[in-house]
This record gives structure tokens, sequence and C-alpha cells, in this order.
């Protein structure tokens, strides 16, 4: 994967993130300094922690699938970036409160929202990530870009507010863009490899 590549799959795994803290900042209506950088801490070290999970689950196994790693790859990617698509047109039904400075409840959703970042881990090792070298930048990019975006999501849930938040598809972005970056792999295997 290029750079680019890279920068563009970690937005999309922390629109998730960037979703939720709009939640969590409209919550908070007003900033607080600490449970912004704890949940944004969580969520970054979760998106980039998975991916390296998922990634060292995936080196044990890659060898017996190596023909077929990159249709892997991209239905791993297809599949996620879809329901992201389909996440962003449904409506919210009732909303429930919760309290963004708990801490069972930051863990909760860190957790949650990195699980697709565990699975495009898994996607790496089948697209030539073989070495703990090859995957630390990927990561800790993944992982930066989670932290950055759940901070702006925070603020601009504390500062704008439900009304203009609803509007903005995060998740739908996201998806396309996780879907775009799994058509090019199965592309470039299939006809430029």
């Amino acid at each position: 994967m290029t750079g680019l590549e890279i920068w563009l799959l970690a937005v999309g795994l922390a629109m998730d993130c960037f979703a939720v803290s709009i939640a969590s900042g409209i919550i908070l209506k007003r900033i607080q300094l600490r449970p912004i950088l704890f949940m944004a801490f969580c969520f970054g070290f979760f998106q980039a922690f998975m991916p390296l999970l998922g990634w060292a689950g995936a080196r044990i196994f890659s060898h017996m699938i190596e023909s077929v790693d990159h249709w892997i790859a991209f239905i791993i990617l297809a599949f996620l970036g879809g329901r992201m698509i389909i996440e962003s047109f449904k409506e919210e039904g009732s909303r429930h409160e919760y309290d963004p400075t708990n801490l069972k409840v930051v863990l909760g959703f860190a957790v949650a929202t990195s699980i697709d970042a565990l699975a495009v881990g898994v996607s790496f090792a089948f697209i030539g990530m073989r070495s703990c070298m090859d995957i630390l930048p990927a990561v800790g990019i993944i992982g930066f870009v989670s932290f950055i975006l759940s901070v702006i999501g925070l603020i601009f849930g504390v500062k704008c507010g439900c009304g203009i938040a609803r509007k903005i598809k995060a998740e739908l972005l996201g998806g396309i863009i996780l879907v775009i970056i799994g058509i090019k792999i199965l592309i470039e295997h299939l006809y430029f490899t």
C-alpha cells in the first residue's frame, strides 16, 4: 500500500470514532479537556492495536491462503465499507444517553469502533506487509488519525450540537473509502501482478 492509501484507510477507519465522538461531544455540552483527551487516546490506541493484532493472527495462516489473499482482503474491506454505507442511511432510533466520561463506556466504544480495524489488520497480512517494520507505520498512522479525528469530533459535538452533526455522513464517507481501497487491491492483484 502506498502512503496515501494508508492515510485514506486510516481516515476511513476513524469515521466510526469520529461519529461516536460527535455524539459524545453533544452529551458533554462543554469542552472538558480530560475526558476529551482520554476518549481520543482510547480510540487511537485501540484503532492502532487491533490491526496489529489482526495482522499477527493472519500471519500465522497466510502461507496457507496466499493464492486467494487478495480476494480475502477485498471481501473484508468491501464488507466493512458496505456495512458502514448501509448504516449511514439508517434512521437514528431511540437515542440512549450514555456517560462519555465513564471508563467502561469509553473502553466499550473504543473496542466496538475498532473491530473493523482488526479485520483490516488481517487484510494487511495478505497484501504484502510481512514484517513488523512493514505494519508499524500503518498502525501508527491509523492511531494518530483516529486520535485527531476523535478530538475534532468531540469538540465539534460540543460546539455545534445535534442539528449540524447529523448532517455529516461520516460513516458513508468512511465506507466508500474502504470499498475503493478493497477494489484497488483486487484489481492490482488480478491484473498488475
